[in-house]
């Protein structure tokens, strides 16, 4: 995304404090599915530790502590081999992250091209450096902290994250989510996908409500 629209450090003040934690975790999300974390984000994750309140059962908050205790355990070292081995390769790699993948069997297609449409009907276009295309994932999930946080409000509104979210990214999150976690040797990664799978199903409950 551009400069302008996808800055996501310096989008607007967030309304409410549960869209300021909505806009947060989706930037979480794009981060670790974007770049192996580095060793400040992991300490960052790890030092929210004592925050928590460990008899909360709430399955996201469950699956938040997890992430919590994989970051403490880990160096960004192993973080970047489990990345570099499962999700960079010449072919196919082990994971894909493209929504175009598991919405129509193949990259580049259909989904891709509708994504494209839906952004710039929102006046967002891909900055020069971006390498991934926009069904990416980490793209997605930006497009989205954008839409929650931005203080553009013909653009940052409920309408258009649920019906974003209702296109893009719900119909095949859980897929990715399975093809991470159904990888024994990623262990890593699989309390990200099982943070991502709670948080994006509590996504589309909460957008069912509108």
């Amino acid at each position: 995304m551009s400069e302008k629209e996808t800055a996501a450090t310096e989008v607007g003040d967030v309304g409410l404090p549960e869209d300021l934690a909505r806009a947060d975790l989706y930037g979480l999300i794009a981060r670790f599915s974007h770049l192996p974390p580095d060793q400040e984000l992991l300490d960052q994750i790890a030092a929210t530790a004592n925050q928590q309140d460990s008899s909360d059962e709430a399955p996201l908050a469950k699956a938040w502590m997890n992430v919590v205790e994989v970051t403490k355990d880990h160096p960004a070292s192993a973080w970047k081999e489990e990345f570099d081995t499962n999700f960079i390769s010449i072919g196919k790699p082990n994971i894909v992250l493209n929504g175009s993948f598991y919405m129509a069997g193949h990259l580049n297609e259909r989904p891709l091209v509708n994504i494209r449409k839906a952004l710039e009907e929102f006046g967002l276009e891909s900055a020069d450096e971006v390498t991934e295309t926009e069904d990416h994932i980490s793209s997605l999930c930006e497009v989205m902290r954008y839409l929650i946080a931005s203080d553009d409000v013909e653009v940052s509104n409920l309408t258009n994250q649920r019906i974003f979210f209702n296109e893009h990214i719900r119909p095949w999150y859980d897929e990715l989510c399975d093809a991470i976690e159904n990888i024994p040797q990623m262990h890593l990664y699989h309390p990200i996908a099982a943070l991502t799978r709670e948080f994006l199903a509590i996504e589309g409950q909460s957008f069912d409500m509108i």
